[in-house]
């Protein structure tokens, strides 16, 4: 009995421990960066005449769900490695190898790479977001949902499409006016 509570003190606990973190920093970090884009979403950034309150709103939308989901995938990431060094799996040729692995999966996934980039200049450029009534490829409709790899947009029949952001090249966005 000595020996199994000596072991579940040992690596379970480690584990259990690094998992509770993680939960916990995916739960406050969602948090902080909701009521960071809340702020942004409510300030006047840009006063005068050009005040667009409902713009800024969505832009923030936007930004924050890019956020959160950057924040979810680094979290689990270093969970998981952490947790896997706790097991004894040794992460150092593992690390080695992901410069390696990482130059094969960009020589394979360019269309990924170019997708996340385009949608990475897209947000910063402030092109489209959440609500904007747009023109994209042969889709006319209501932008619903902005990643940094694909835009959802709703047709005036109810269609949902998903356009990978690498593969718009040209966008008419009805709901920005300057």
């Amino acid at each position: 009995m000595r020996n199994f509570l000596d072991w579940v003190a040992g690596t379970p606990l480690r584990i259990l421990i690094i998992l509770v973190i993680a939960v916990f920093t995916q739960s406050f970090g969602s948090r902080a960066i909701t009521r960071a884009m809340n702020k942004l979403a409510s300030g006047d950034l840009v006063r005068g005449t050009r005040n667009i309150v409902v713009r800024q709103k969505e832009r923030a939308s936007t930004i924050g769900g890019v956020l959160t989901a950057t924040l979810k995938g680094a979290t689990w990431l270093i969970a998981l490695a952490m947790a896997l060094g706790e097991f004894g799996f040794d992460l150092g040729p593992l690390i080695a190898s992901a410069g390696i692995v990482g130059i094969a999966i960009g020589l394979g996934a360019q269309t990924l790479v170019r997708d996340i980039l385009s949608g990475i200049f897209m947000l910063i450029e402030d092109q489209y977001g959440v609500g904007d009534n747009v023109n994209v490829l042969d889709v006319q409709g209501i932008v619903e949902k902005v990643g940094l790899r694909v835009t959802t947009v709703r047709d005036s029949q109810g269609t949902l499409w998903y356009l990978r952001n690498g593969e718009i090249l040209k966008v008419g966005n009805q709901s920005k006016s300057g």
